[in-house]
């Protein structure tokens, strides 16, 4: 299937707090932008802090408020959970009926808590994110419609 484009180019001054942008090759969320006139004749400058979507670090960025940064295109998708195998990958029920088994089981409380109740035989909907190639489980929530 075609994807589309990875990314577009938005306006940096259009780019808002809790927005997506991309710093230094990395999809993040935009925790904080301030904007500053340099000077009679400068252009204002947008400063911009964001987070990596998936690492969680924490990148900054300042361009002009005219300038062009690029946005990434971020979706979610919440597949049924199959099953976890040994080595902590997820089996997540495709639509077309197939499965998808390239994603690990994150890391940290939300694992523990997805792992918990497929232990308890509870179904469970993974939340999967991506954007420019990546993707990631980050949510997960029980099926109680079952």
């Amino acid at each position: 299937g075609n994807v589309g484009s990875l990314t577009y180019p938005a306006q940096c001054s259009s780019i808002k707090k809790n927005g997506y942008v991309v710093i230094k090759d990395r999809p993040c969320k935009v925790v904080e932008t301030s904007t500053s006139k340099t000077g009679k004749h400068g252009h204002a400058k947008v400063h911009m802090v964001a987070i990596d979507i998936f690492t969680g670090k924490k990148l900054e960025e300042i361009c002009p408020s005219t300038h062009n940064m690029d946005v990434p295109n971020v979706t979610r998708t919440e597949y049924p959970l199959l099953d976890i195998s040994d080595d902590d990958f997820l089996s997540l029920m495709l639509p077309d009926g197939s499965t998808k088994e390239d994603l690990r089981l994150p890391a940290g409380e939300t694992g523990d808590k997805i792992r918990e109740l497929f232990d308890q035989g509870k179904e469970v909907i993974v939340g999967v994110l991506s954007a420019m190639g990546y993707e990631e489980a980050k949510s997960y929530k029980e099926d109680t419609t079952k």
